[in-house]
């Protein structure tokens, strides 16, 4: 929203998920992924069975299973956020400032833990790199808050457990034989959720195993239409699925950062040809047909629309700086 020019309700809005968030959840250091518009907290899933769904796709469900998953990343995005608008969100009260705290120290514990992942994965667990990137995004931007939220003493704990987890990334998450970062510790498979391992702040995009990790992504994630699978699984791409856009949107976004600008604006207008007649993307999209497939309209991929706009805007623009 800020990128928009929309400040006043991005302050609005995270007002509404610090509200929201802070009400507690049903497991320790558990912030939901997903919350009902009016702040609802269980939103378990029913099926409707009287119904055919879109082109008879079934199980037709009301309700989101993820609201009760294990997700570490939550963290990293309330702290994240609170840092992006730290200018705009005036005077923070004692309570609020000591759910952030509360929330870096969950961190801080919760990093070790294997959770659901980015994708909300309903099997096993896993350690994901994302997931581990995204704790250290919340502690980063506490020791960044600490003094904002009156907690200047827990900087220097926040900052070695950040510190860990930054270790640890760099050690079992990258795989020397593929050439790059993986989708959980480690692993073998890719994942295009480790962008963010540059467009969080984690590593620069010009670091070696950053561009090794962009281009293995760009051509091995790729489908035959350009645009990018969210990941590998043990028997190779997941194409019994679609493209995720957000994800093309990302590789934009590095793809920019790395001053590729050709490719860059190439993917980015692959991606933005599948909006529909109104300017909506959904979350996924058939690579063969270009029919928008998977939740809709889909907020990730206009937020990824946006910061890939934005990216390449200010490309153009020291491109152009005399």
């Amino acid at each position: 929203m800020t990128l928009a020019g929309s400040t006043a309700d991005a302050t609005r809005f995270a007002s509404w998920i610090l509200a929201t968030t802070a009400t507690g959840g049903p497991q320790p250091h558990h912030v939901q992924a997903v919350y009902g518009v009016n702040g609802e907290h269980d939103l378990s899933e029913r099926e409707i069975s009287h119904l055919a769904g879109w082109k008879h796709s079934q199980p037709v469900r009301v309700g989101n299973a993820s609201w009760n998953q294990f997700h570490t990343d939550t963290f990293g995005e309330i702290l994240d956020v609170v840092a992006r608008l730290d200018d705009h969100l005036g005077a923070l009260s004692e309570s609020t400032c000591t759910f952030l705290a509360q929330l870096a120290d969950s961190a801080a514990v919760a990093w070790r833990e294997a959770d659901a992942g980015p994708w909300d994965s309903r099997s096993d667990l896993r350690h994901h790199v994302s997931s581990k990137l995204m704790c250290w995004v919340a502690l980063d931007r506490a020791v960044l808050l600490a003094e904002r939220i009156d907690r200047a003493e827990r900087g220097a704990d926040w900052a070695a457990a950040r510190d860990e987890i930054r270790a640890t990334i760099l050690d079992q998450g990258w795989n020397e034989r593929l050439g790059a970062f993986t989708q959980t510790l480690h692993g073998d498979t890719l994942d295009a959720s480790v962008l963010l391992l540059a467009l969080t702040g984690f590593l620069p995009v010009d670091d070696r195993r950053m561009q090794a990790t962009i281009e293995r992504i760009a051509s091995d994630l790729a489908a035959p239409c350009g645009l990018l699978y969210r990941y590998a699984g043990e028997a190779g791409l997941a194409e019994d699925e679609g493209v995720f856009i957000v994800c093309s949107f990302w590789l934009v976004q590095c793809l920019a950062a790395s001053g590729d600008t050709g490719r860059a604006v190439e993917l980015f207008e692959r991606a933005t040809a599948y909006t529909n007649d109104l300017g909506l993307l959904s979350e996924e999209a058939d690579p063969a047909t270009g029919e928008l497939m998977g939740n809709f309209p889909h907020c990730p991929t206009h937020v990824g629309l946006i910061n890939a706009a934005r990216a390449l805007s200010v490309t153009a623009s020291v491109v152009e700086t005399p």
